[in-house]
């Protein structure tokens, strides 16, 4: 729908970066901020002070204000479900029952792990930690980013129904010392489940006597777990009102609480408070995940850019660009307002990525040269994780700054081949050190990120509906009562004869 607002922004001229930067002497103190030792830089999108003008109309119409407020104080701004979204009560920033309930909840998991770490369940050196989507990408990314000089218990993380995953997952670990961790919200998570009962099968053909004693659950729903037959104090819960995407900060995060440490978790908590305090009390001009929703809707709506590229230039943060896919594409990936009328606009774009400096040898020739403009944003750390020479890690920071002047200030050449057209936008995240702390910040800066995407688009972020037809269908297909097209038929009787 075209609004006043909407299309002062569609309008705003298309001015080159280079021209930009010559305009304004002081367009990195307009465009840099600094929160919790990460320094975030637009400077390389198309923002500038008529774009912030534009964008501020917006959020004041929409009243991204009020929103946010209501986020932070439970109110049910899951409108669709009739609920509220208190994943920030999780590290105590939201309505007080809220942070109560939740911090009640870290206690019961922290008392769970001091137990298993003093042996109460018997030896305990693997954990198999069983989910999908948000019951899995959070955590893995925690465990992958944060705990690879290991810890006392070697943690796996299988979310695949692919039988392979779980084969491999368990192909060295000792059934007689392995604790498994169910996650699901519902404790109906078909994929779920069936992993979770394959696994039982593994213990029981290796002789161990009570595999249910060795099964800690993750859910808001307690009682399906008790039916399930896992014990009552090997339940860890965590409310409703936390989204699947959104809950690596509850019960969801136990692997990585036991694998990283307590202090680790309260840390990642502590780093995201932070940033849930930054955008709650700052104004929208220097408020960082406001500022990149802002360069977001420049190039969906002013430019057409269907995706967006994030690169980690950093191995330990090999996994951002998935969690992200989940995170911003789960939630935005909508084409109703909150009151179901068509959105009539662009609404979240693809979201994908790679590690640098591997994906500067595969994807960055159509970035630099190809007909697709893709807004991109380089994710770096100024202190190694690695102890070899110095040089491996100046080199790849070099790289990732490199990447973005190079697209930024392009190069001429007669020979078109050898010519690069510029003007193509970047962001830098920059974290100062790759610890829990930093870690939890810059994971609520996209959750809140997303968050304001969706309010100034007027949709619901908390709800995905879109995720539930295909499941559906193949549950159907399992019990015979699905009549499918003809392409979907022969495939089925191809497979399954």
């Amino acid at each position: 729908m075209a609004t006043p607002d909407w299309t002062r922004i569609e309008t705003l001229p298309a001015v080159p970066l280079r021209d930009l930067f010559a305009a304004d002497p002081d367009r990195l103190g307009l465009l840099t901020a600094d929160v919790a030792d990460i320094h975030f830089d637009f400077s390389k999108t198309h923002l500038d002070a008529a774009a912030l003008d534009a964008f501020a109309a917006l959020a004041r119409d929409a009243g991204l204000a009020a929103k946010r407020d209501a986020l932070f104080a439970g109110e049910a701004v899951n409108v669709t479900e009739g609920r509220a979204a208190e994943h920030t009560a999780e590290r105590g920033e939201g309505a007080d029952d809220s942070v109560a309930r939740a911090a009640a909840f870290h206690a019961r998991m922290r008392g769970l792990i001091d137990a298993i770490e003093a042996d109460a369940l018997g030896p305990i050196a693997h954990v198999l930690h069983i989910g999908i989507g948000g019951s899995a990408l959070g955590p893995e990314l925690l465990i992958d980013a944060l705990g690879r000089e290991g810890g006392r218990y070697d943690v796996a993380i299988v979310s695949n129904v692919d039988g392979s995953a779980l084969e491999e997952a368990i192909a060295s670990f000792d059934p007689h010392a392995t604790l498994i961790v169910l996650a699901s919200k519902t404790f109906t998570t078909t994929e779920t489940m069936l992993n979770a009962q394959s696994a039982l099968d593994w213990m029981r053909e290796h002789g161990v006597d009570d595999p249910y004693g060795r099964v800690v659950a993750l859910t808001a729903a307690p009682d399906k777990a008790i039916e399930w037959g896992i014990d009552e104090t090997r339940i860890l819960p965590f409310s409703e009102s936390v989204g699947g995407r959104y809950s690596l900060w509850s019960s969801i995060g136990f692997p990585a609480a036991i694998a990283l440490g307590w202090d680790a978790f309260e840390a990642l908590l502590d780093g995201a408070a932070e940033m849930d305090r930054h955008f709650r009390l700052t104004d929208l001009r220097s408020n960082v995940p406001v500022l990149a929703a802002f360069a977001d809707l420049y190039y969906t709506q002013n430019r057409g850019c269907a995706t967006r590229g994030v690169f980690a230039y950093d191995e330990r943060l090999r996994l951002l660009p998935s969690y992200l896919q989940q995170l911003e594409m789960e939630s935005n990936g909508k084409s109703v307002t909150a009151e179901g009328e068509p959105v009539g606009r662009a609404t979240a774009p693809i979201t994908w990525g790679g590690v640098g400096t591997d994906a500067q040898h595969a994807v960055f020739q159509l970035l630099h040269q190809g007909t697709h403009i893709v807004p991109l944003e380089f994710v770096a750390v100024i202190e190694g994780g690695d102890t070899l020479a110095e040089d491996h890690h100046r080199q790849l920071l070099l790289n990732a700054f490199a990447q973005g002047a190079a697209l930024m200030a392009g190069r001429a050449n007669p020979d078109g081949a050898r010519a690069y057209p510029g003007d193509r936008p970047s962001t830098t995240i920059l974290l100062d050190e790759l610890e829990p702390r930093a870690l939890g910040a810059l994971l609520a800066f996209y959750e809140h990120r997303t968050f304001v995407n969706a309010v100034l688009l007027g949709i619901n972020p908390f709800d995905q509906f879109g995720v539930e037809l295909g499941k559906e269908m193949a549950r159907a297909a399992e019990q015979g009562g699905q009549d499918f097209d003809p392409s979907t038929t022969d495939l089925i009787r191809r497979a399954f004869g």
